[in-house]
């Protein structure tokens, strides 16, 4: 148990008026775990790590995500379906309510940042009310070195508490669970729900707000590494089109895998976070070794469940969900680098799982074709995938990462375009992780190798010798010649075997992109607007 006088000091600007009885600080992990069996809040794998199911919810609920709408965020925040406002007296209320109900609860309170870089870090406090969502905030949230002292005023806090239930007629909430961010009280309010990723995304969407704001820094969903010579490259993509797996490289240091920030001027990039937190769903020691030897004491297994008679996780058990996760310390990676952080990128790459089989497998883009491709955020859904999907179905996500964007993708394509403005040596690229040669039924998935290939030509600077054409309909560069990749399949007309029909799905693709631009017309600028397909066009 804490020290209560420590504790209470703590817990005091979060409108607790004394800490509740039983409060634990700042526990490391081995007592966490200890704590959590205790209380029957999950069990030990065979590999050491932590299973512990979220509850009814085994993923975010958008649509249960508020901002507090008052004069920080009136005229800042994009306000619609994404970002939904919450009125400020009722956030009090429920702050008050959650209190309360934690007043004689066991809680768990803990300390670190958000943010590598010294110059943008953002100190946390959080109150939990489960053992395994503080351990899960351990190793998610950048660590304190040992023995620092803890007691400063936090930048941000977080009161998470799964077991109290808003009333949504009274509260104002749209049911009983909720994740609030007020921005002017500095703190994040979750509750009814047991998924833990609220509390990581959470933090995401208040630095999204932040640091543009008081940083002059680019919030990013990518993951990131460097090479030995120094060269950081940057990987956006929306869940399919292979971001962790083509991010993880034996031969390149990790920074990170999920959120990063960019610096202004040289400040180069920096991880958001102190861990990672993957998928699972059919995991294997053969296609990722490096997560799953991160799955031992200390991490955490989300809603997955044990192969019959053992301790052993079945990783191709979908009957919770298929969105089961692990969540460990980034220095279970044996190539992570610490502290998180690298030079100015020098390569990004956008990927895409374009199951009309239009894009071609690797581009080149120009400034305006960047930011437009950045604001769009296209991949495709293909059947299987979920309910109802019969034939690929185009999802564009702003940013690669719309739902947890405050302000308008315009601000964030902008400083896309500043970054590369100031940096001129940094090269932007369109990866199609998806089909060739048709559409999905007919072509076939790119293959991993040839990818992979194209990837590390584009890093080690071999394709700043080839030849480029322009696209038709994208206007994206279009490399004649990768070495150790069949020319033929570079042009994805070429690998059609009915050009008319390529030709004809490629101006329907086109015509997707420009409909869904529709929404960012009025606050896009022309140099964006320049980086749209061409939906009508001789062949």
């Amino acid at each position: 148990m804490a020290d209560p006088k420590a504790v209470a000091t703590r817990l005091a600007p979060l409108g607790f008026a004394q800490a509740p009885s039983q409060a634990h600080l700042n526990l490391p992990p081995a007592a966490l775990v200890e704590h959590a069996l205790r209380r029957g809040e999950g069990v030990l794998t065979d590999t050491g790590a932590l299973m512990a199911d979220t509850g009814k919810f085994t993923g975010r609920s958008p649509k249960d995500r508020f901002l507090v709408r008052d004069a920080v965020t009136a005229d800042s925040v994009w306000w619609g379906d994404i970002n939904i406002p919450f009125d400020s007296a009722k956030f009090e209320q429920l702050h008050q309510k959650m209190v309360a109900y934690l007043a004689d609860k066991e809680v768990f309170v803990r300390e670190g940042y958000a943010g590598a870089h010294p110059a943008t870090q953002l100190k946390l406090r959080v109150v939990n009310e489960l053992a395994w969502h503080n351990l899960f905030c351990h190793n998610m949230f950048l660590r304190p070195e040992a023995g620092a002292d803890t007691s400063w005023t936090p930048d941000f806090s977080i009161i998470c508490a799964p077991g109290f239930e808003a009333d949504p007629a009274v509260d104002g909430t749209r049911q009983p669970n909720f994740a609030i961010i007020d921005f002017t009280r500095r703190l994040l309010l979750i509750g009814g729900t047991g998924y833990a990723g609220e509390m990581k995304k959470g933090i995401f969407g208040v630095l999204n707000f932040l640091l543009p704001h008081q940083h002059d820094t680019l919030s990013m969903h990518c993951s990131a590494n460097v090479g030995e010579a120094g060269d950081t490259a940057i990987f956006f993509g929306l869940s399919g089109t292979g971001k962790t797996t083509l991010s993880t490289d034996p031969n390149r240091g990790l920074v990170g895998d999920d959120e990063h920030g960019w610096l202004p001027g040289e400040g180069g990039i920096f991880n958001f976070e102190g861990g990672c937190y993957a998928k699972v769903i059919d995991l294997s020691a053969a296609k990722e070794p490096e997560i799953w030897n991160a799955i031992r004491f200390g991490a955490i297994v989300e809603n997955t469940r044990f192969i019959p008679g053992t301790h052993t996780v079945d990783y191709a058990n979908k009957s919770v969900t298929e969105n089961t996760r692990t969540a460990y310390p980034i220095d279970f990676i044996p190539n992570a680098i610490e502290p998180s952080v690298a030079g100015v990128p020098k390569h990004i790459f956008f990927l895409t799982a374009d199951a009309f089989g239009v894009l071609p497998p690797i581009s080149k883009l120009d400034k305006s074709h960047a930011m437009y491709h950045f604001m769009s955020g296209y991949t495709a859904k293909v059947a299987g995938t979920e309910m109802g999907v019969t034939e690929p179905q185009t999802t564009f996500s702003a940013c690669f990462g719309q739902v947890f964007l405050p302000l308008h993708p315009t601000r964030y394509a902008e400083m896309l375009g500043q970054k590369m403005e100031e940096n001129p040596d940094v090269t932007v690229w369109l990866v199609n992780t998806g089909w060739t040669g048709g559409p999905y039924g007919i072509g076939h998935r790119m293959k991993l190798g040839y990818t992979r290939t194209m990837i590390t030509a584009a890093l080690s600077g071999v394709l700043n010798e080839v030849h480029f054409k322009t696209h038709p309909i994208f206007g994206v560069a279009v490399p004649g010649a990768v070495p150790g990749v069949p020319s033929e399949i570079l042009d994805p007309r070429n690998t059609w075997a009915d050009k008319a029909a390529y030709d004809q799905t490629a101006a329907e693709l086109a015509e997707k992109f420009v409909k869904n631009f529709e929404k960012y017309a009025d606050y896009a600028s022309a140099e964006i607007m320049a980086g749209a397909p061409k939906v009508a066009v001789e062949v």
